[in-house]
Protein backbone atom coordinates (compact mmCIF):
# COMPACT_ATOMS: atom_id res chain seq x y z
CA UNK A 1 0.00 0.00 0.00
CA UNK A 2 1.42 3.36 -1.01
CA UNK A 3 1.91 6.09 1.54
CA UNK A 4 -0.46 9.06 1.26
CA UNK A 5 0.82 12.10 -0.58
CA UNK A 6 1.34 14.04 2.65
CA UNK A 7 3.81 11.45 4.00
CA UNK A 8 7.44 12.38 3.27
CA UNK A 9 9.67 9.59 1.96
CA UNK A 10 11.33 7.38 4.54
CA UNK A 11 8.68 7.54 7.29
CA UNK A 12 8.31 4.29 9.24
CA UNK A 13 4.63 3.38 9.13
CA UNK A 14 5.07 0.12 11.06
CA UNK A 15 5.70 1.65 14.49
CA UNK A 16 3.39 4.00 16.38
CA UNK A 17 4.48 7.59 16.90
CA UNK A 18 3.40 9.58 19.96
CA UNK A 19 3.15 12.65 17.76
CA UNK A 20 0.84 10.92 15.27
CA UNK A 21 -1.23 9.45 18.11
CA UNK A 22 -1.74 12.95 19.45
CA UNK A 23 -2.71 14.04 15.96
CA UNK A 24 -5.32 11.24 15.96
CA UNK A 25 -6.74 12.39 19.30
CA UNK A 26 -7.03 15.89 17.88
CA UNK A 27 -9.00 14.68 14.87
CA UNK A 28 -6.12 15.13 12.44
CA UNK A 29 -5.37 13.02 9.38
CA UNK A 30 -1.58 12.67 9.67
CA UNK A 31 -1.61 9.24 11.33
CA UNK A 32 -1.57 5.57 10.38
CA UNK A 33 -3.43 2.44 11.52
CA UNK A 34 -0.62 1.52 13.91
CA UNK A 35 -0.98 4.90 15.63
CA UNK A 36 -4.74 4.58 15.92
CA UNK A 37 -4.48 1.04 17.34
CA UNK A 38 -2.23 2.05 20.25
CA UNK A 39 -4.22 5.23 20.83
CA UNK A 40 -7.40 3.18 21.19
CA UNK A 41 -5.72 0.92 23.77
CA UNK A 42 -4.91 3.97 25.87
CA UNK A 43 -8.44 5.26 25.47
CA UNK A 44 -9.77 1.97 26.82
CA UNK A 45 -8.03 2.83 30.10
CA UNK A 46 -8.78 6.56 30.07
CA UNK A 47 -11.89 7.20 27.93
CA UNK A 48 -11.56 10.96 28.44
CA UNK A 49 -8.27 10.86 26.52
CA UNK A 50 -9.63 12.49 23.36
CA UNK A 51 -11.19 15.32 25.33
CA UNK A 52 -7.99 15.73 27.39
CA UNK A 53 -5.88 16.05 24.22
CA UNK A 54 -8.28 18.51 22.61
CA UNK A 55 -8.62 20.55 25.80
CA UNK A 56 -4.84 20.69 26.04
CA UNK A 57 -4.66 21.88 22.44
CA UNK A 58 -7.31 24.48 23.17
CA UNK A 59 -5.20 25.73 26.09
CA UNK A 60 -2.23 25.99 23.74
CA UNK A 61 -4.21 28.12 21.29
CA UNK A 62 -5.47 30.42 24.05
CA UNK A 63 -1.97 30.79 25.48
CA UNK A 64 -0.54 31.62 22.04
CA UNK A 65 -3.21 34.25 21.45
CA UNK A 66 -2.52 35.70 24.89
CA UNK A 67 1.25 35.94 24.29
CA UNK A 68 0.79 37.50 20.85
CA UNK A 69 -1.74 39.89 22.35
CA UNK A 70 0.96 40.98 24.79
CA UNK A 71 3.18 41.96 21.87
CA UNK A 72 5.30 38.80 21.51
CA UNK A 73 6.22 38.01 17.91
CA UNK A 74 8.58 35.08 18.49
CA UNK A 75 7.44 31.65 19.68
CA UNK A 76 9.49 28.50 20.26
CA UNK A 77 7.38 25.35 20.66
CA UNK A 78 9.54 22.63 22.27
CA UNK A 79 8.12 19.12 22.08
CA UNK A 80 5.75 20.30 19.38
CA UNK A 81 4.85 17.02 17.67
CA UNK A 82 3.05 17.46 14.37
CA UNK A 83 1.97 21.08 13.79
CA UNK A 84 -1.54 20.42 12.61
CA UNK A 85 -5.13 21.00 13.79
CA UNK A 86 -4.91 24.41 15.44
CA UNK A 87 -1.14 24.69 15.22
CA UNK A 88 0.95 27.45 16.76
CA UNK A 89 2.03 29.28 13.61
CA UNK A 90 -1.50 29.47 12.20
CA UNK A 91 -2.90 30.83 15.46
CA UNK A 92 -0.03 33.28 15.94
CA UNK A 93 0.12 34.49 12.35
CA UNK A 94 -3.62 34.93 12.16
CA UNK A 95 -3.30 37.45 14.99
CA UNK A 96 0.05 38.87 13.85
CA UNK A 97 1.22 38.02 10.31
CA UNK A 98 4.83 38.87 11.22
CA UNK A 99 4.96 36.30 14.04
CA UNK A 100 7.87 33.85 13.83
CA UNK A 101 7.49 30.27 15.05
CA UNK A 102 10.06 27.52 15.60
CA UNK A 103 8.89 23.96 16.23
CA UNK A 104 11.31 21.66 18.08
CA UNK A 105 10.89 17.91 18.55
CA UNK A 106 13.18 14.95 19.20
CA UNK A 107 11.13 12.65 16.97
CA UNK A 108 12.52 12.68 13.41
CA UNK A 109 9.14 11.56 12.07
CA UNK A 110 7.41 14.58 13.62
CA UNK A 111 10.10 16.88 12.27
CA UNK A 112 9.79 15.45 8.76
CA UNK A 113 6.04 15.95 8.89
CA UNK A 114 6.52 19.47 10.17
CA UNK A 115 8.90 20.49 7.42
CA UNK A 116 6.54 19.08 4.82
CA UNK A 117 3.58 20.99 6.24
CA UNK A 118 5.53 24.24 6.68
CA UNK A 119 6.95 24.46 3.16
CA UNK A 120 6.74 27.96 1.76
CA UNK A 121 6.32 29.70 5.13
CA UNK A 122 9.63 31.48 5.68
CA UNK A 123 8.61 32.68 9.13
CA UNK A 124 8.56 29.12 10.48
CA UNK A 125 11.09 26.34 10.99
CA UNK A 126 11.16 22.79 12.33
CA UNK A 127 14.23 21.61 14.25
CA UNK A 128 15.14 18.17 15.51
CA UNK A 129 16.61 18.53 19.00
CA UNK A 130 16.34 17.11 22.51
CA UNK A 131 14.64 19.08 25.28
CA UNK A 132 17.28 17.71 27.65
CA UNK A 133 19.91 19.75 25.80
CA UNK A 134 18.32 23.20 25.89
CA UNK A 135 21.57 24.98 25.00
CA UNK A 136 21.64 23.13 21.67
CA UNK A 137 18.12 24.37 20.96
CA UNK A 138 18.91 27.94 21.91
CA UNK A 139 22.05 27.98 19.74
CA UNK A 140 20.66 26.05 16.76
CA UNK A 141 21.21 27.98 13.47
CA UNK A 142 17.56 27.67 12.40
CA UNK A 143 16.41 28.96 15.76
CA UNK A 144 18.87 31.83 15.45
CA UNK A 145 17.53 32.65 11.97
CA UNK A 146 14.09 33.39 13.37
CA UNK A 147 14.57 34.25 17.05
CA UNK A 148 16.33 37.27 18.53
CA UNK A 149 16.92 36.34 22.17
CA UNK A 150 17.36 40.01 23.07
CA UNK A 151 13.63 40.50 22.39
CA UNK A 152 10.66 38.91 24.18
CA UNK A 153 9.86 35.34 23.18
CA UNK A 154 7.20 32.83 24.18
CA UNK A 155 8.67 29.44 25.10
CA UNK A 156 6.03 26.71 24.86
CA UNK A 157 6.49 23.49 26.83
CA UNK A 158 3.06 21.98 26.31
CA UNK A 159 2.59 18.34 27.37
CA UNK A 160 6.31 17.58 27.22
CA UNK A 161 7.92 18.04 30.66
CA UNK A 162 6.11 14.97 31.97
CA UNK A 163 8.41 12.95 29.72
CA UNK A 164 11.40 14.06 31.83
CA UNK A 165 11.34 12.02 35.04
CA UNK A 166 14.18 13.63 36.99
CA UNK A 167 13.09 16.77 38.85
CA UNK A 168 16.64 18.14 38.97
CA UNK A 169 16.95 17.76 35.20
CA UNK A 170 13.65 19.57 34.67
CA UNK A 171 14.89 22.40 36.91
CA UNK A 172 18.14 22.62 34.93
CA UNK A 173 16.29 22.76 31.62
CA UNK A 174 13.99 25.51 32.82
CA UNK A 175 16.82 27.52 34.37
CA UNK A 176 18.76 27.43 31.08
CA UNK A 177 15.73 28.68 29.15
CA UNK A 178 14.84 31.31 31.76
CA UNK A 179 18.35 32.73 31.85
CA UNK A 180 18.47 33.19 28.06
CA UNK A 181 15.15 34.93 27.41
CA UNK A 182 14.68 38.70 27.53
CA UNK A 183 12.41 40.55 29.97
CA UNK A 184 8.85 40.52 28.68
CA UNK A 185 9.08 36.86 27.65
CA UNK A 186 6.52 34.19 28.53
CA UNK A 187 6.74 30.53 29.56
CA UNK A 188 3.78 28.29 28.72
CA UNK A 189 3.52 24.90 30.45
CA UNK A 190 0.95 22.13 30.53
CA UNK A 191 1.67 18.92 32.42
CA UNK A 192 0.00 15.59 33.21
CA UNK A 193 -1.15 15.11 36.80
CA UNK A 194 -2.40 12.06 38.69
CA UNK A 195 -4.52 14.14 41.06
CA UNK A 196 -7.78 13.52 39.22
CA UNK A 197 -7.24 9.91 38.14
CA UNK A 198 -5.17 7.98 40.76
CA UNK A 199 -6.67 4.58 39.89
CA UNK A 200 -5.75 4.76 36.18
CA UNK A 201 -2.32 6.33 36.71
CA UNK A 202 -0.53 3.02 37.20
CA UNK A 203 -1.91 1.50 34.01
CA UNK A 204 -1.18 4.56 31.90
CA UNK A 205 2.35 5.04 33.21
CA UNK A 206 3.07 1.32 32.72
CA UNK A 207 2.09 1.60 29.06
CA UNK A 208 4.42 4.55 28.61
CA UNK A 209 7.19 2.82 30.59
CA UNK A 210 7.39 0.21 27.85
CA UNK A 211 7.88 2.97 25.29
CA UNK A 212 10.77 5.33 24.65
CA UNK A 213 8.92 8.12 26.47
CA UNK A 214 8.08 7.12 30.07
CA UNK A 215 5.51 9.35 31.73
CA UNK A 216 5.98 11.09 35.08
CA UNK A 217 2.95 12.84 36.52
CA UNK A 218 3.32 15.76 38.94
CA UNK A 219 1.06 17.61 41.36
CA UNK A 220 -0.29 21.12 40.96
CA UNK A 221 2.19 22.36 43.58
CA UNK A 222 5.09 20.72 41.74
CA UNK A 223 4.07 22.29 38.44
CA UNK A 224 3.66 25.66 40.12
CA UNK A 225 7.27 25.28 41.27
CA UNK A 226 8.40 24.94 37.64
CA UNK A 227 7.71 28.66 37.22
CA UNK A 228 10.58 29.65 39.53
CA UNK A 229 11.80 33.08 38.39
CA UNK A 230 8.58 33.84 36.50
CA UNK A 231 5.49 35.76 37.58
CA UNK A 232 2.39 33.66 37.06
CA UNK A 233 -0.30 35.14 34.85
CA UNK A 234 -3.80 34.95 36.34
CA UNK A 235 -5.39 32.51 37.09
CA UNK A 236 -2.10 30.77 37.91
CA UNK A 237 -1.60 27.01 37.61
CA UNK A 238 -5.00 25.37 37.12
CA UNK A 239 -6.61 22.51 35.17
CA UNK A 240 -6.07 23.36 31.50
CA UNK A 241 -9.74 24.05 30.68
CA UNK A 242 -9.87 26.60 33.50
CA UNK A 243 -7.03 28.73 32.14
CA UNK A 244 -8.82 31.75 30.62
CA UNK A 245 -11.61 29.70 28.96
CA UNK A 246 -13.34 31.12 25.93
CA UNK A 247 -17.10 31.03 25.26
CA UNK A 248 -18.37 28.07 23.25
CA UNK A 249 -15.06 26.21 23.49
CA UNK A 250 -14.56 22.56 24.51
CA UNK A 251 -14.00 23.93 28.02
CA UNK A 252 -17.79 24.16 28.33
CA UNK A 253 -17.96 20.47 29.35
CA UNK A 254 -14.67 19.56 31.05
CA UNK A 255 -14.16 16.14 32.62
CA UNK A 256 -14.73 16.07 36.36
CA UNK A 257 -11.24 14.69 36.94
CA UNK A 258 -8.22 16.93 36.43
CA UNK A 259 -5.73 15.28 34.07
CA UNK A 260 -3.62 18.14 32.70
CA UNK A 261 -2.73 21.29 34.59
CA UNK A 262 -1.42 24.42 32.94
CA UNK A 263 -0.11 27.91 33.46
CA UNK A 264 1.71 30.84 31.88
CA UNK A 265 4.59 32.75 33.41
CA UNK A 266 5.89 36.24 32.62
CA UNK A 267 9.56 37.23 32.80
CA UNK A 268 9.68 40.76 34.17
Amino acid sequence: MENPTWAPAGIDTERASAARMYDYYLGGSHNFAVDRELAEKLLAVLPEGVYIARANRAFLRRAVRYCVGQGVRQLVDIGSGIPTVGNVHEVAQQAAPDARVVYVDIDPVAVEHSRHLLRGNELTAAVQADLRDPAAILDHPEVGRLVDWDRPVAVLLVAVLHFVSDDAEVARILATLRDRVAPGSFLVISHATHEGWPEETGQITEMYRRSVTPLTTRTTDQVRGLFDGWSLVDPGVVPGPQWRPEPDGPEEAPPIRASVIAGVGHRR
